[in-house]
């Protein structure tokens, strides 16, 4: 029995480069890379990458932390909630109250 290599629904043929969830996730963990290093904390996360799970859905793999990069990355996101900024043309502030 031949075998058929140009068969579209192998698996065994699937690429990541061939999904947009990767080139999503990709993207997103780029976006990330770059705010870290210009908040000085490129070397604080070295596990951070892109990847897919199983069923072809995009991550990020943030990965382990010290407790001082928590503590830090805790005072940087406690910060961006507390930040209030003009929405231009609007004459409201950028943040939503919540109801929780």
């Amino acid at each position: 029995m031949p075998a058929d290599h140009e068969h579209s629904g192998d698996s065994a043929s699937w690429s990541p480069l061939d999904s947009e969830e990767w080139y999503a996730a990709r993207d997103a963990a780029a976006g990330l890379r770059d705010v870290l290093i210009a908040a000085g904390m490129e070397r604080d996360f070295p596990y951070l990458r892109a990847d897919l799970n199983a069923f072809g859905h995009g991550l990020i793999e943030l990965g382990r932390i010290s407790p001082e990069t928590a503590e830090r990355l805790t005072e940087l996101l406690r910060r961006a909630l507390e930040s209030t900024y003009e929405v231009p043309g609007t004459g409201t502030n950028g943040r939503q109250q919540r109801n929780d």
